[in-house]
């Protein structure tokens, strides 16, 4: 039976070389993953990466660019984006209740405006048409006029 032993390896448990006296705090972590090549696994990797390569989106490709941009232009990419996004988001919001509020106001005032205006100008047609008659009527009867205004008196 075979039987697996973890061999802890040492070189990852000292400390980093870096700049003395530097702060500590200006550098962060920047989430990249770091895996060991070892001899055996060169060759299956090299097959391996071909094939990696055509499973690879665009979108893995742009996450492994962040290791190139520094953390502090990162930093500063993040805040100018999240300003903007907030910027945008704001602005449709505003513009999305000022729509709301100019079109529901529109429907309350202009749609009983109009009806009114329509019935006004029927009415108007409708007078039109009454003066028009009238003034057919007089046309083809005309010795009417005179007798409905005002009888002659006779002379003596």
């Amino acid at each position: 039976m075979v039987q697996l032993v973890e061999v802890p390896d040492e070189h990852y448990d000292e400390k980093q070389q870096g700049p003395a006296g530097e702060d500590d705090a200006y550098y962060t972590d920047t989430d990249s993953s770091l895996t060991d090549h070892s001899d055996d696994d060169d060759a299956a990797s090299e097959t391996s990466s071909l094939a990696d390569l055509d499973s690879e989106t665009i979108y893995d490709r742009f996450v492994a660019l962040k290791d190139i941009i520094p953390p502090s232009r990162r930093a500063q990419l993040s805040r100018s984006f999240n300003s903007t996004y907030a910027l945008v988001s704001s602005g449709l919001s505003f513009g999305g209740k000022s729509m709301w509020v100019l079109s529901t106001s529109a429907l309350m005032l202009g749609v009983p405006y109009v009806l009114a205006w329509q019935e006004e100008q029927q009415v108007i047609e409708m007078e039109k048409e009454m003066q028009m008659q009238q003034n057919l009527n007089e046309l083809i009867t005309p010795g009417s006029k005179s007798s409905l205004t005002q009888p002659e008196l006779p002379k003596r």
